[in-house]
């Protein structure tokens, strides 16, 4: 086998693990959420694919002629590629989200593709070895073009595949490659090609990509969204994101606020003193507070910090968003924007970048509370919104946290009480004394900071160096 051909076939292969590795994440969060558990489950499949890939193939190719195995180590690869698509339609809602379901649905969809994958480096090293003389130099020159193969695979999906295309386009595009370049070298090492029933099969594959529909109307960079219309009402209109309901919109009331913790959020904006509020948002989703705060604040300036650009597309032509100088929005990373906010600029900071599958450890940390506490005017209020339940591990750490930057820590629970079941927990935070809010008991009650002092009983408090936020929720 020539030397060209040896180290294309490996970078191939090598790329297409990589792009299905990053691609894996899109196709299973709308099950199990973006978190460290699910990219640890991904990873920890795939190197096991690999390392089983690596080991079979080099044992199949001492005993086996390896032109007769390189070939099918491509297109069969290419069509495991296709199915993990359907697999992961098909399996991934009746996931519960721990980490053996994590690690189970992973293994299912994606650890025979890269074993299979694989396979085809110590082939190619058993068709470039005719001499003991040049074992170093095959093994590593192939070990190059693997290294540099994955790097190509993991920064053309990061950067480029994921924000360009679909999930489906993207693995149906790399099966479809690598079964056709198997084809290929199976004609070009043994003028042969597969029988035709083994054709149908790859046909089947690759179709059953699209057979499986996405849980979403568009893939955004970050999520998988979707605009559901009120059959009932057409102004009324939902967002959710990883089939989670993140916002509902009433195009022709922005005062209308039929989320439970959306009003919270209403009420404790309210209790700032009359007029119009000068207003950070950390997260934009559905944008319902800002358009609110607009609507009963007159003269009110919101300034909105969005990572996805996708999110905010959605909300200019599904939801009504209508920028302008009174309402910014800034498409970044919170955690990089806040920091570049000048000092006391801020009436009220809204967090709403948190959901029950998709947690950003690094907006929970005491580092950003500083932050945020540092473009708060004296008297501004700090609301976010934690959704957690149970022993509420993750909501207790993040009032810990926050009590170590704010003077005055208060929460508003459904109920009264720690919720039993994953719900809204709406923390306020101050440097002054937090003012009376005027909440409807059904959406909640508001805990003063006694309470609020028994309910951290003990809970760490989260840092850049120490926030183990995936964790916490799942325990």
């Amino acid at each position: 086998m020539g030397r060209r051909l040896a180290i294309a076939v490996v970078f191939a292969t090598s790329a297409a693990i990589l792009i299905v590795e990053i691609t894996a994440g899109r196709l299973l969060a709308p099950y199990v959420g973006v978190s460290l558990e699910t990219f640890t489950a991904i990873i920890g499949v795939i190197l096991a694919g690999i390392a089983t890939g690596a080991g079979v193939g080099g044992w199949l190719a001492d005993r086996h002629d390896p032109r007769r195995l390189l070939g099918p180590s491509l297109f069969v690869g290419g069509a495991l590629v296709w199915v993990a698509v359907p697999i992961v339609r098909a399996i991934g809602p009746e996931v519960d989200g721990n980490p053996l379901d994590i690690v189970v649905l992973a293994t299912m969809a994606f650890f025979l593709p890269a074993a299979v994958l694989s396979a085809s480096t110590p082939i190619v090293a058993k068709l470039r070895l005719s001499t003991l003389e040049e074992t170093g130099s095959v093994f590593g020159g192939l070990s190059a073009a693997g290294t540099f193969g994955g790097l190509a695979g993991t920064f053309l999906t990061g950067f480029v595949l994921v924000a360009l295309l679909g999930t489906r386009t993207i693995m149906f595009v790399v099966g479809l490659l690598l079964v056709v370049g198997g084809l290929l070298l199976e004609w070009t090492l043994r003028r042969g090609l597969p029988a035709a029933s083994t054709a149908v099969v790859f046909v089947i594959s690759g179709l059953a990509v699209y057979g499986f529909p996405p849980e979403c109307d568009v893939e955004t960079r970050y999520a998988c969204a979707s605009v559901v219309v009120d059959e009932d009402d057409p102004s009324i209109r939902s967002l959710y994101l990883d089939t989670l309901h993140h916002a509902r919109v009433d195009l022709d009331d922005p005062t209308n606020l039929e989320l439970r913790y959306i009003r919270l959020f209403a009420d404790v904006a309210a209790a700032l003193p009359p007029g119009p509020v000068d207003a950070l948002h950390i997260g934009g989703g559905g944008f319902t507070i800002p358009t609110h705060l607009a609507a009963v604040r007159p003269g009110t300036s919101s300034h909105v910090i969005e990572i996805d650009p996708g999110v905010v597309d959605i909300a200019e032509e599904h939801l009504g968003l209508e920028t302008g100088p009174d309402l910014t929005v800034e498409v970044r990373d919170a955690r990089m924007a806040v920091p570049e906010l000048g000092d006391d600029v801020y009436d009220l900071v809204v967090g709403d970048a948190f959901s029950g599958l998709s947690v950003p450890w690094h907006l929970t940390t005491v580092e950003l509370a500083e932050e945020v506490d540092r473009v708060l005017r004296d008297g501004g209020i700090y609301v976010l919104n934690v959704i957690d339940g149970g022993d509420s591990a993750f909501a207790r750490a993040e009032l810990a946290t926050l009590r170590q930057v704010f003077d005055h820590v208060q929460v508003i629970l459904p109920g009264g009480e720690p919720p039993d079941a994953s719900r809204n927990q709406v923390i306020v935070a101050s440097d002054r004394p937090i003012p009376d809010l005027d909440i409807d008991p059904d959406d909640g009650v508001l805990r003063d900071e006694a309470f609020v002092a028994d309910y951290v009983d003990g809970a760490e408090v989260l840092t850049d160096d120490h926030a183990p936020v995936d964790q916490l929720l799942s325990g």
